[in-house]
């Protein structure tokens, strides 16, 4: 649905050129619901920015749904521009606009609808994000949230095939952010919209996403389906959405190669650390422990210590493994010896 490749957005400066985007190549597959997340200054918003080419790239090339966005100019760019929505963090309604007059105005701008045909329209569209209720009320008259699924119904009623959310739920409290967060999940599961969402908050990509990728500096780090990344070893997305604290050093659990034991579908109702327990007779310590939920699947993850060294340990990890668990190597594990005098290896050491 969105093919992006190659692309480049730099600005001018006084002093030297700002390159915001830096060679992205990005994949989003039609009826999913993508998350880019990063922190301040990564590039998430001029990357959103460009996909419905509010702002220009530099180089490169934005597909959507087919149509290179990138080689459009002036009617065309403006035709798809229409079927692509975009759900802005500050809501951007019209405060002398009442709700349904919010959303009218991009049917209005189109011109194809009746003024009957554009309120029909539009009340559809509230009852889908449930405020049938407040079609009157103008904005001041409404909370965040509510303001919010405003925003959302106007960027549906151009029947978009994709709807862009540039960090939607920021400003909004907690509660709220579920609630608008079920939403956009029900639109994409209801309307069949592709939804590419930029944010920093790795809550929404657990609560709503069925891909991910993580930029930095302009580039993107690490993509990949949600199943993908919480399998992938060293995974940097998957150890945000799993927080079991830093990694022990080396020294403070001498004699203990330190794993993290990553659970997910069957494998997350097994007893398969007792049952390592028991058929190795060894002693696991269990140092951390997290169960999320994460886009309706439940996924634990589980940092363990093993005493001896990695090469000690072999076998038990591979149990692990070929029972579907991703088990990555924390520490190997050094002598009580080696950690007091920092003579210890390293795990790629050992492994090699």
């Amino acid at each position: 649905m969105i093919e992006i490749k190659n692309l480049t957005k730099v600005y001018p400066a006084r002093d030297r050129p700002v390159t915001a985007l830096d060679g992205v190549d990005l994949s989003v597959a039609a009826g999913e619901v993508y998350g880019v997340v990063g922190q301040s200054g990564a590039g998430k918003s001029t990357l959103i920015r460009c996909v419905n080419l509010l702002e220009r790239p530099t180089s490169g090339t934005v597909t959507v749904a087919g149509r290179e966005l990138t080689a459009l100019s002036g009617r065309q760019l403006r035709a798809e521009r229409r079927r692509i929505g975009m759900v802005f963090q500050h809501f951007n309604l019209l405060s002398s606009r009442t709700a349904r007059e919010n959303v009218e105005l991009p049917l209005e701008i189109e011109g194809r609808l009746t003024r009957r045909e554009r309120r029909a329209k539009a009340d559809e569209l509230l009852d889908v994000v449930g405020l049938t209720d407040r079609a009157g009320a103008h904005p001041a008259q409404l909370s965040g949230g509510q303001k919010q699924r405003v925003g959302i119904a106007r960027a549906l009623a151009a029947d978009p095939h994709v709807l862009l959310s540039d960090e939607a739920t920021s400003a909004l409290d907690p509660e709220t952010t579920r609630s608008v967060l079920k939403l956009l999940k029900e639109v994409n599961e209801r309307l069949g919209v592709t939804v590419l969402l930029i944010t920093h908050e790795m809550e929404v990509v657990k609560a709503v996403c069925d891909s991910a990728a993580l930029m930095r500096d302009g580039r993107i780090a690490e993509s990949g389906t949600i199943s993908e990344l919480l399998t992938r070893e060293h995974s940097e997305l998957a150890r945000e959405l799993f927080q079991l604290g830093p990694a022990p050093e080396p020294s403070g659990l001498p004699d203990t190669t330190v794993l993290d034991v990553t659970f997910h579908g069957d494998s997350t109702a097994q007893p398969l650390v007792s049952q390592l327990a028991r058929t190795y007779s060894v002693d696991v310590t269990i140092l951390g422990a997290a169960i999320e939920t994460v886009n309706g699947q439940t996924v634990g993850r589980m940092r363990i210590g093993l005493p001896g060294r990695f090469e000690e340990n072999v076998v038990p990890i591979g149990f692990l493994r070929e029972r579907g668990l991703n088990v990555e190597v924390v520490t190997a594990g050094v002598t009580a010896g080696a950690a007091a005098d920092g003579t210890g290896h390293s795990f790629e050491e050992v492994a090699s």
